[in-house]
C-alpha cells in the first residue's frame, strides 16, 4: 500500500483488530482484506453463483489504492464479531418518560457499537408545563438533553471513545431561548453538537422583522410570540461566541424527504450532513478525488472515466454494507432496509484544486464543484438502477417521490461528510474543506522537529527549486502562505488556506456541492478571530438564500477565549502580573511510590513523592537497556518544580500525556507512548489514589470537578486548539474537531 507513515500509524493505533490484551492481530493490509471479503460476501445473497472473489479484489484494490474509503465503523468492524458498520443514526423522542429513556438505552447500544446519534427534542413539552398524569411540572427539553449527555459520558464507542450526538430543537419551541444559550459554557453538554431547526416561515419573519409564534408541542397552541429578528440575532451571537448552535433548515430537509408518507425528518446525524427518519441509519463512504486526476499536457485534470468507475464500484460496496451490517436494534435494521439509503461523498477536493492550479476561492472552483458533484450523483443513480435490475428496488420505492420510471435500489445516493480520519488515511484534504494549514511541525522526543508538509505544495516548490526546511518553518509559524512575499504570486494565490478564503466563498462552495447532493453537505465556515457578529449573520443569510440545508461556523479562538474568560477573575492569593513565583522547598521527609514502566528502549523507573500538601517530587531512572535518561530526568525535574510552584497537577498531566516517541509507538502492546506520557500516567495514578484516601483535598477548580470523566476532556476545556493526545493543532470540521497528526477526533 502506498500510504504515508502518519496514515499507517493512525490505522495501527485506531483501526486494527486486537486481542484481549490490546495487541494487534492483523496488519494494515490484512484490515483491508478483512473488510473487502466481508462486504463482497453480500453478492451471494442476491446471486448464489456470484463471483465474490472478483468483487473482493475490486473492493480491496479500490481501498488500498486509496480511491475510496468507507466510514470508520465499516473499517473497524466489517468481518468481526461486532459487525456494526453504519456511522449515522437518528432516534425518536416522544413526550413521555418511557420514550425518553428508551431513546437513551438505544443510544447507548449505538454508541457502544461505534455509531453516532441524532435527536430532535422538539416534541418535549416546555419547562414548567403541567404533567397531567402526575400533577407535576415538566422539566423541559434542556434538562433531558443534559441527561442524554451524561449517559453518553459513561459509554465509550467500541471501547475507545465517547459517542457523538446531535441535538436539535425547532425554532418555534417555547424553550428555544434557553436552548440557544445552553452551551455558553464550554464545559456543559460536551457530547452534543447543537443546531436550531429553522423553518421557512421563521426566515421570512426574520426578513420582514416581525413576530412569530412559539407553539407548545403538547397542546399545539401558540403560547407566546417573539420577534424573529431578535431570535435570529441571538443565534448569531451564540455561534459567534463559540460556534454553537449551528442551524438546520428543516423544511429543506423535508423537501427532499424521499418517503414523506413515513413521517417528517426532524433530525440529522452528529455532523449534520445526513437527515434521517426515526430509527433510520446510513452508511457513508468517500471518493478520494486526488486519485481521480490525470495529466493533460502540462496540466492536471479530472479523469472522468476513472471517477465514473469508482463511483459505480463504491455504490455497489455501500449497498452491500446494508445487507451484511449487524444492526444494534431490529427496528433500525427494518427501517434502514425499507429505504436503503447510502451516502457517497468526496474527500481531497482542496488538494485536487491545487493539483489543477485552481484557487479554492474562485468562480471557476465553485462551478467545477457543482459539475463534479452533479456527475457523481448521476453516475451513482445509474449504478443504483443497475443494482435494482438484479436485486430489486428499495421496498418503499413505489411510495416515494422518486420518478417511478427510473427504479432505484437506494432512496438516496450522495452525502458530503466530514472525512477527518479517513482523509488522514487517504493522504488528502478533508471532505470539501479548504486546507487548514499547509505545514505542521511535529516535535519529536529527542528535541528535533519533523515537518509535515502538504504533498501538493511540496511537489510544486521542489519542481521550482524553492523548497527548504527554513521556508516551511516560516510558513508553519505564519499559518498561511499568503504573507510569504518571496514566493511567486501564482503560488500565493493558488495555495490559499481556510482563513485566506472569505466566508462568502466558503458558503458558495457548500451551496455548489449541495446542488448535486441528495442529502446534505457537512462544511465549516472558518472565521478569523477578529470577525464580527455581522459577518456571521451574513453567512447564515447567504446559506439560506443559496440553498444550503444547514451551516456550521467556527470563529478562530472563540472557545479558547471563553474558557479563559471563565477563569480570568484574579483571586486574592494569586500573584500580581510580573510577580515571581518561588517553588516551595522540598520537604525533609516525603512518602512515595516507584513504578516500573516498559518503554520503547527498555524500562523506566518512575518515583513520585508527596507530603501533606500534595505531590512534590518526581524523578526517574532508566534500566540497563539505556534509553534517553537526560530527557526523562529533565521532564521529571521540570514537573517537580511546577508541582511545588502550585501548578494544578492536572495541567501538568495534560501537558505530558500523549507525547509520542517513535521508539515507543512502533512497539505494540506498550501502555504508554513515551517517557513523558509514562510519567504523566504514574503522577495521575498516585494523585487519584491519595485523593480517594483523603490524604489531601481535591483542589481541582469547580468546572473540572463537574466534568468527572477523563483528562482528555480537561485538556479540551483548557485549550481547544491543541490535541489532548499528541499536542498537535486541532481543526474544526462539521461541529467536530480532528487532529491530522494522530487521528484524534471529538464531536460536541
Amino acid at each position: 500500500m502506498n500510504i504515508n507513515e502518519n496514515a499507517r500509524a493512525v490505522l495501527q493505533q485506531r483501526y486494527l483488530a486486537r486481542d484481549e490484551n490490546n495487541n494487534p492481530i492483523e496488519t494494515v493490509e490484512g484490515l483491508f482484506h478483512r473488510v473487502a471479503k466481508a462486504i463482497a460476501a453480500a453478492d451471494r445473497l442476491h446471486d448464489e453463483n456470484a463471483d465474490c472473489v472478483k468483487t473482493e479484489d475490486i473492493f480491496f484494490n479500490m481501498m488500498t489504492n486509496l480511491e475510496f474509503l468507507p466510514n470508520s465503523p465499516t473499517l473497524m468492524n466489517a468481518g468481526r464479531d461486532l459487525g456494526q458498520l453504519s456511522a449515522c443514526f437518528v432516534l425518536p423522542i416522544e413526550d413521555s418518560m418511557e420514550s425518553i429513556f428508551e431513546a437513551i438505552k438505544q443510544a447507548a447500544l449505538i454508541h457502544k457499537s461505534g455509531g453516532g446519534t441524532g435527536f430532535s427534542f422538539s416534541k418535549l413539552r416546555p419547562e414548567g408545563s403541567t404533567v397531567n398524569s402526575t400533577g407535576g411540572v415538566a422539566s423541559g427539553p434542556i434538562s433531558f438533553l443534559k441527561v442524554f449527555n451524561m449517559a453518553t459520558e459513561a459509554i465509550k464507542q467500541g471501547g475507545s471513545r465517547r459517542g457523538a450526538n446531535m441535538g436539535i430543537l425547532c425554532v418555534d419551541h417555547p424553550d428555544i431561548l434557553s436552548f440557544i444559550d445552553c452551551k455558553k459554557d464550554n464545559a456543559e453538554i460536551t457530547n452534543f453538537n447543537l443546531s436550531v431547526g429553522i423553518t421557512e416561515a421563521f426566515m421570512k419573519a426574520v426578513q420582514e422583522g416581525r413576530d412569530y409564534g412559539l407553539v407548545d408541542p403538547h397542546t399545539g397552541k401558540t403560547v407566546k410570540k417573539l420577534n424573529a429578528r431578535d431570535v435570529f440575532h441571538k443565534i448569531v451571537d451564540a455561534a459567534w461566541n463559540n460556534g454553537e448552535p449551528g442551524i438546520i433548515f428543516l423544511d429543506r430537509l423535508n423537501e427532499d424527504n424521499v418517503v414523506p408518507e413515513q413521517g417528517s425528518i426532524e433530525a440529522t446525524n452528529p455532523c449534520g450532513e445526513q437527515p434521517l427518519l426515526p430509527h433510520e441509519s446510513c452508511n457513508l463512504g468517500s471518493v478520494n478525488l486526488t486519485k481521480m486526476m490525470k495529466p493533460a499536457g502540462e496540466k492536471i485534470e479530472i479523469d472522468w472515466d476513472k471517477l465514473e468507475l469508482t463511483v459505480k464500484n463504491a455504490v455497489h460496496f455501500l449497498d452491500n454494507v446494508i445487507d451484511v451490517n449487524k444492526y444494534p436494534l431490529e427496528q433500525i435494521a427494518y427501517t434502514t432496509k425499507q429505504t436503503r439509503k447510502i451516502g457517497l461523498g468526496v474527500m481531497g477536493w482542496a488538494d485536487s484544486l491545487l493539483m489543477m492550479g485552481i484557487p479554492y476561492n474562485t468562480d471557476e472552483a465553485v462551478c467545477l464543484g457543482e459539475t463534479l458533484m452533479t456527475f457523481i450523483s448521476q453516475k451513482g443513480r445509474e449504478a443504483s438502477r443497475k443494482l435494482a435490475e438484479k436485486r430489486g428496488v428499495f421496498p418503499l420505492f413505489e411510495k416515494s417521490i422518486l420518478p417511478q420510471d427510473f427504479p432505484q435500489r437506494n432512496a438516496t445516493i450522495t452525502t458530503i461528510a466530514p472525512t477527518g480520519t479517513l482523509s488522514i488515511i487517504g493522504g488528502c484534504s478533508s471532505g470539501i474543506e479548504p486546507i487548514f494549514a499547509y505545514v505542521f511541525i511535529r516535535n519529536i522526543m529527542d528535541g528535533t522537529e519533523l515537518l509535515e508538509v502538504n504533498p501538493v505544495l511540496k511537489a510544486e516548490l521542489e519542481k521550482r527549486g524553492l523548497y527548504s526546511d527554513d521556508l516551511m518553518r516560516r510558513i508553519a509559524e505564519a499559518g498561511s502562505i499568503s504573507g510569504i512575499k518571496e514566493l511567486p504570486e501564482d503560488i500565493r494565490s493558488i495555495f490559499v488556506s481556510a482563513h485566506d478564503i472569505s466566508p462568502e466563498y466558503h458558503i458558495r462552495m457548500q451551496a455548489a456541492f449541495q446542488k448535486g447532493t441528495d442529502n446534505a453537505v457537512s462544511k465549516t465556515v472558518n472565521f478569523r478571530k477578529d470577525a464580527q457578529r455581522e459577518d456571521v449573520e451574513k453567512v447564515y443569510s447567504l446559506a439560506f438564500s443559496s440553498g444550503c440545508k444547514g451551516v456550521t461556523i467556527y470563529r478562530d479562538g472563540s472557545r479558547i477565549q471563553q474558557v479563559l474568560n471563565i477563569g480570568s477573575v484574579k483571586k486574592e492569593s494569586e500573584p500580581e502580573t510580573g510577580q515571581q513565583i518561588v517553588p516551595r522547598p522540598r520537604p525533609d521527609v516525603a512518602a512515595g511510590v516507584t513504578e516500573r514502566v516498559k518503554i520503547g528502549c527498555g524500562n523506566l523507573y518512575i518515583t513520585v513523592n508527596y507530603d501533606e500538601q500534595g505531590i512534590c517530587e518526581v524523578f526517574t531512572n532508566t534500566g540497563k537497556a539505556g534509553g534517553c535518561p537526560s530527557q526523562s530526568e529533565a521532564t521529571a525535574r521540570l514537573a517537580s518544580i511546577a508541582l511545588r510552584s502550585g501548578i494544578d497537577v492536572h495541567t501538568i498531566i495534560d501537558q505530558l500525556r500523549g507525547i509520542r516517541c517513535p521508539s515507543t509507538i512502533r512497539q505494540h502492546g506498550l501502555k504508554c507512548t513515551s517517557c513523558p506520557d509514562a510519567i504523566a500516567k504514574v503522577i495521575e495514578q498516585e494523585y487519584e489514589k491519595q485523593t480517594k484516601l483523603g490524604n489531601w483535598p481535591d483542589r481541582r477548580p469547580p468546572q473540572s470537578k463537574a466534568a468527572e470523566g477523563t483528562r482528555h476532556q480537561l485538556a479540551e476545556e483548557a485549550d481547544e486548539s491543541l490535541c489532548p493526545e499528541c499536542g498537535g493543532a486541532l481543526e474544526h470540521e462539521g461541529g467536530c474537531v480532528i487532529c491530522r497528526m494522530c487521528g484524534y477526533s471529538k464531536c460536541g
